[in-house]
């Protein structure tokens, strides 16, 4: 299988996702002019199913080192296939949440609040969990700090708006929050499940170098293996939640469920296109986490929340018609984000 030990590339892996994941949602903008998310959501799973499925049978099962995806599959313990399992459940949940936030509030609201608070409690997170490999801390922890500021000064930014000081805009923030939340946890979970380095008596992170001259874990996923039954969670856990909040959505009217083959092509290629591309993000950024450590990899792959502050201001004009100072708070908002990034790069330099 394809591994990484130089913390460059992992770095640039780690950029491609944060791209990646700051991206996919233009898709949904894009197909929500006649499309409601609901219906874009099911073609956003599929398309995350298909990415990982691609991965799994392409670079996780070719390679002088490793397990293949098939061999690695027979071997899994139940456990750790509960964890990446899991960790596909709660990104669902979270995910949703952030899908239907974005139609109520925007992209330039939804992504800095929820996964800007993703990005500072999943640092938290990862970094209890993996401190050895998680690099300075006080780098680390000052980057999700400047990162947090950003987040609140979104905030601050979005009740200026007119007409955002009533029910719908406060709903819009609570959804982001919940989001955050729960998106916080799903990269701990599937990071949980996969596997590390044996060496004597010793656990290594998955690199390269290490398994030259070492074995992965028995009963433990590589990178692809937990990404694809990470996928399956979301699929599973989509036709329990998706019908529910088609009768009973967050937002709008009810969608009938026979609504989904109703779309043109166009419709439902948006929603595959979104789904693989967070998809390639989080192949990466798994396959990055071996050498970069979870908490950096993690943290900076939820730089995506920069990415969408850019495309939803400057592209879709989200704060177009904001009042005057509105501009000075946003241009704070993408310092603290820029510097707390390269502050969370630094960590593990």
């Amino acid at each position: 299988m394809f591994l990484l030990e130089n913390y460059n590339v992992a770095v640039l892996f780690c950029v491609i996702t944060m791209l990646c994941w700051g991206s996919w949602a233009n898709t949904q903008k894009l197909a929500g002019k006649t499309w409601r998310y609901e219906l874009f959501y099911w073609d956003y799973v599929f398309g995350v199913v298909l990415a990982s499925l691609i991965f799994a049978f392409t670079l996780g099962s070719n390679g002088e080192y490793g397990r293949d995806f098939c061999t690695d599959l027979a071997q899994a313990d139940p456990k750790s296939i509960f964890y990446a399992f899991s960790g596909g459940v709660v990104f669902n949940i979270a995910n949703i949440l952030l899908v239907a936030a974005i139609a109520i509030a925007g992209m330039s609201v939804a992504f800095p609040v929820g996964i800007g608070l993703a990005l500072v409690l999943g640092v938290l997170l990862n970094y209890l969990d993996k401190s050895a490999n998680a690099g300075n801390p006080a780098l680390l922890f000052s980057g999700v700090g400047l990162v947090a500021l950003a987040i609140i000064l979104n905030a601050i930014a979005y009740r200026k708006m007119p007409g955002q000081q009533g029910n719908a805009g406060s709903k819009g923030l609570i959804l982001s929050i919940l989001c955050g939340v729960l998106m916080s946890m799903f990269y701990y979970l599937v990071a949980r499940s996969l596997s590390g380095v044996v060496q004597g008596d010793k656990i290594l992170p998955l690199t390269l170098e290490n398994l030259k001259s070492g074995s992965l874990e028995v009963g433990k996923l590589t990178p692809y293996t937990g990404n694809m039954i990470f996928a399956i969670g979301i699929l599973a856990s989509n036709f329990v939640i998706m019908p529910i909040l088609m009768k009973k959505p967050l937002t709008g009217s009810s969608v009938p469920l026979f609504a989904y083959f109703r779309g043109t092509l166009c419709d439902h290629l948006w929603g595959l296109i979104g789904g693989m591309i967070w998809a390639v993000g989080m192949t990466l950024n798994v396959i990055a986490s071996g050498v970069a450590s979870t908490a950096v990899a993690y943290g900076l792959g939820q730089g995506a929340t920069l990415m969408s502050a850019i495309w939803g201001v400057f592209i879709w004009k989200e704060f177009k018609g904001a009042p005057k100072g509105t501009g000075k708070i946003l241009a704070f908002m993408f310092l603290f984000f820029i510097v707390g990034l390269a502050l969370i790069i630094k960590a593990r330099m």
